[in-house]
């Protein structure tokens, strides 16, 4: 499972022309879910995006998670995060999980998140979606838990 990471000030997203989910400060999460992908790595990168210490504090040290800061959470989902670009110019998506289960664990990652405290806010799986952000930093962290199971 891959998670782009942005830490914003305000993000939203239309699906299929119709607002689907806006936040004001914290994180825009695009969420890529690979066809191994079970919910241990769902649960285990929800985790860790809860966690993530990357708001400053009073001494300007990325300290704070998004739970310390009153922040909330907007999940998108995104498959093109699973391309495969190693043959050729057009990136193959092979690996990214079939809709439904993927869908299923999207939503686990959400409620893992959202049992943590923080409030999320979603795209429409599947849909054709349009994400706008007010980045704050920039800051953009890349997480992938297939990189975490490999010794």
């Amino acid at each position: 499972m891959k998670a782009v990471i942005q830490r914003c000030l305000s993000a939203s997203v239309i699906a299929d022309g119709k607002q689907a989910g806006i936040i004001k400060k914290g994180l825009l999460v695009l969420l890529g879910v690979n066809e191994e992908d079970t919910s241990a790595e769902a649960e285990l990168l929800a985790n860790k995006v809860s966690a993530l210490r990357i708001f400053t504090d009073e001494n300007d040290k990325m300290n704070l998670s998004v739970s310390d800061v009153n922040g909330s959470i907007l999940a998108v989902s995104n498959f093109t995060l699973c391309a495969d670009s190693k043959k050729g110019n057009r990136p193959s998506f092979s690996t990214a999980m079939e809709p439904v289960r993927a869908n299923e664990l999207y939503e686990e990652f959400c409620a893992v998140i959202e049992g943590n405290g923080i409030s999320v806010q979603k795209g429409v799986f599947g849909a054709d979606m349009q994400v706008s952000m007010v980045g704050d930093g920039p800051v953009t962290i890349v997480l992938d838990t297939d990189i975490w199971s490999k010794k």
